[in-house]
This record gives C-alpha cells, structure tokens and sequence, in this order.
C-alpha cells in the first residue's frame, strides 16, 4: 500500500495534496516563478551566485476573470512575462560577453531606448510564428492533400471533412513533435528543460506540504498535470473538434477561420485544464495523460544546482495567507 501511494503522490494525484496556482517558466539558466501577489527570476550568475529578483504583480481585473475570456487574455499576458524574463535571463547570461566586446550595437541602443516596442514587436512574432507553425501549416497542407487526392472536395461537412480534420490535427501533432525533437538536440535547451523540470518537482514538493528542501525536491516527478505542455495538447485537442465542426471551405477562408476561433480555443482549453487541475478522478487523469506523456520530452532531471535556482525563486513568491494561491 506505501508503494502504490508514493506513486500517486508523486503524480500529483493525491486529492489531500494541495493544488497550487503557481506556476512558472524555464529561463537561460534560471528560473521564472509566478505567485498570486509576487513574481521572482532567480538566476544563477556566471559567477555561481543565485540572484533572485521578485516583483509585485498587479492586480487582476474582475472583468477579466470569466469563462472562456481568462484563458486567451492570461496566454498573452503571461507569455508577455515570459518573454521579458527570458530576454532579461539571456541578457545574465550574455553579460560578460558584451563587457568584453566594448560598445553596444546599434540594435541593443535601440532597445535600451525603446523597450516597449522591441516588447511588443517579440511578442508578435513569437505569437505569429506559433500561429502560422501550429494552426496554419497543417490546415494548409491538408487542404493540399485535398486537392491532390480528391478526398473531401467540394463537400463543407461530413464524415470526410471530419477525417480531414483528424489528418490535420495528426499534421499539428507531428509538427509539434518534430520542433520538440529538434530544440532537444541543442545542449542550451537541454539545460532549459532540466529548468523546466525543477519547476516541477519544486512546486510539488510545494504541494505535497514539505520543506523546501534538496533531498525533498529531489524525490518529486519532474511531470506535473498544470503544465504548459498540457495546455498545449488541449489546445491541439480541441482545435480538432472545432475544426470539424465548423467545416472546410477554400485555402483562405480556412485561415481566417482558424484564426478566428483561436482565442475561442484557447479559452476552452484553459477551462479543461482549470478543470483537470482542480479534481482527481477517472475523467480527468485521462484529460491529463497525454499532457504528462509529452512532458517527458520538455523537461529533463535536474542536477542540484538547477534544483537550488528553483527552490529559491519558489521561496520568493509563497504567499503568506497559504489559502491565496489555491487552485
């Protein structure tokens, strides 16, 4: 019985334990963690020192907070965030480098005068090029599969429409897989994903009532059910579904549509997981495996160094009413 609940624990299935909102990102070696009140970069320095910046989060907007609206509105701002953090880490990272270089370029003077813009310029390309990757590739080239077989032409709804979205859908999956397969083989990533993994095992051992500890952290799963990655699957899940429902027509009134729907996607999305977090029962593991399962490929084991960036950017943002952050 003790084995059987130690693997549960270690899933996250628990229902005792406690389910946090914390949540965080994997940096240039560092860490970014988000609590109800706080957020912390910890970084770990060239030097070896573990610098950790925290900063009070505004707010969030009552207006904000509905169904189907907080899950598209949190994806931008929290990807916002993110990117600021990983700019901010790479630029930790670079530090040394750029003293010994001499003067800036002209781009980093552009940015130093002008963060806002080069802000929100990163931002829309990294959105655009996720979009046009994920969500219009595959529509794209299964409208040319289409065309170049006969299967599905000319016909709007039905079971063949439906077969050419699940083909889509496949597409999307297999093109998220090969990006996944290709960063991994960057050392830099991989060391990114063991960032990622110690954001895991640190907010479990959060959530499993422990001291924030190495030896604590080291026994968690690097696999967590609130995770990115999940979200990530869901959206590709669920983008099927819709798609099929909505029917195919010409090349581009397919993009318009998809792009359309996406905000709508994403808020379902979000509701899944808001929803797959918050219970434990046959419904949700199930929501959850395919999330788990494509986690292993980004995160990775973490060494103790990793682990002590992550222990100290989870410290920063705990809030001090522990019910705050409740999921």
């Amino acid at each position: 019985m003790a084995d059987k609940r130690q693997i549960k624990e270690k899933d996250g299935a628990d229902p005792s334990r406690k389910r946090t909102t914390i949540g965080g990102q994997a940096l240039i070696e560092g860490l970014l963690m988000l609590g109800p009140q706080k957020q912390a970069i910890a970084l770990r320095e060239p030097g070896g020192e573990i610098r950790v910046t925290v900063k009070e989060r505004g707010a969030k907007s009552a207006r904000f907070n509905l169904p189907l609206l907080r899950g598209p509105v949190r994806l931008v701002t929290q990807m916002k965030t993110g990117i600021s953090a990983l700019m901010l880490s790479a630029e930790a990272a670079m530090g040394e480098e750029e003293e010994s270089e001499g003067e800036p370029s002209v781009l980093d003077r552009f940015a130093d005068r002008h963060p806002n813009l080069v802000m929100g310029l990163t931002l829309f390309l990294s959105l655009g090029l996720s979009i046009a990757l994920f969500i219009l590739l595959p529509s794209a080239l299964t409208d040319l599969v289409r065309r170049l077989t006969g299967f599905g032409l000319g016909v709007t709804r039905g079971g063949a429409v439906f077969a050419l979205s699940i083909l889509e859908g496949l597409v999307r999956v297999l093109l998220f897989l090969l990006y996944l397969w290709l960063t991994s083989r960057s050392s830099e990533i991989k060391r990114v994903w063991m960032y990622h993994g110690s954001e895991h095992k640190t907010i479990a051992c959060y959530e499993a009532g422990l001291p924030l500890t190495l030896p604590n952290v080291r026994e968690q799963s690097r696999l967590h059910p609130r995770c990115g990655t999940s979200f990530l699957f869901l959206v590709m899940f669920v983008s099927i579904l819709a798609f099929s429902i909505v029917g195919r027509y010409s090349l581009w009134l397919n993009i318009v549509i998809r792009l359309a729907l996406l905000p709508l996607i994403a808020g379902v999305a979000y509701e899944l997981i808001r929803f797959a977090g918050s219970r434990d029962n046959w419904l949700t593991r199930t929501l959850s495996k395919p999330g788990l399962a494509l986690q292993r490929l980004t995160t990775a084991e973490p060494d103790d160094p990793i682990m002590e960036v992550a222990i100290e950017a989870m410290k920063a943002v705990i809030p001090d009413n522990p019910n705050d952050d409740n999921w």
